[in-house]
């Protein structure tokens, strides 16, 4: 070994060995597991020999290891996801499972083509093509009240439609809780 290697290995030796003890019963004391604060402990030992000579620089080297050890206290909790035993009779999931409004679209599609052209014209623009009512009033040559009138009255059609032809209920806060899809002709 060099001379600055040797030193800096002799300054956390001499450092470890008068604080391993109390970094060990501080480390059990926080996980309740003797191996758990082992292996902690371990990496905060690795953690000192890393700092090599900067760490014979350090004013409070006890303080510096109490806080390397806290913090891998902070990283093992983080990492550590708690285990936790599921039922033996839970029901099996075949298929991920769609919110009754996702399982709209084709009752949905189907709908909004019976609407007449300008109905359809100013949802699919507004509320599927993410278009602005006032973006398009303006390319249709409508003031920005009359824009969100006709895209009120469309949805409300539209709406009309779907609860008519596709039996959907809405629950209290008026989400989409049910429905019953019409055959297709």
């Amino acid at each position: 070994m060099s001379g600055t290697t040797a030193t800096a290995f002799e300054c956390v030796l001499r450092a470890w060995q008068a604080h391993e003890h109390e970094l060990l019963a501080f480390l059990i004391r926080r996980t309740r597991d003797r191996h758990d604060a082992e292996d902690l402990l371990q990496d905060v030992f690795l953690k000192s020999m890393r700092q090599g000579k900067g760490f014979c620089s350090l004013e409070n080297p006890r303080a510096w290891l109490f806080q390397v050890a806290r913090n891998a206290l902070i990283d093992a909790a983080r990492t550590t996801r708690p285990f936790v035993a599921l039922a033996e009779d839970l029901p099996h999931e075949t298929a991920a499972e769609r919110a009754p409004v996702d399982e709209l679209d084709a009752c949905l599609s189907r709908n909004l083509g019976e609407l007449d052209a300008e109905d359809r014209h100013i949802i699919e623009a507004c509320d599927l093509n993410r278009q602005t009512v006032r973006s398009y009033a303006e390319a249709n040559d409508l003031s920005l009240a009359a824009g969100k009138s006709r895209l009120l009255r469309a949805r409300k059609r539209l709406r009309d439609s779907l609860v008519r032809n596709c039996q959907v209920r809405f629950d209290d806060v008026g989400q989409v809780c049910c429905y019953i899809p019409r055959n297709s002709e």
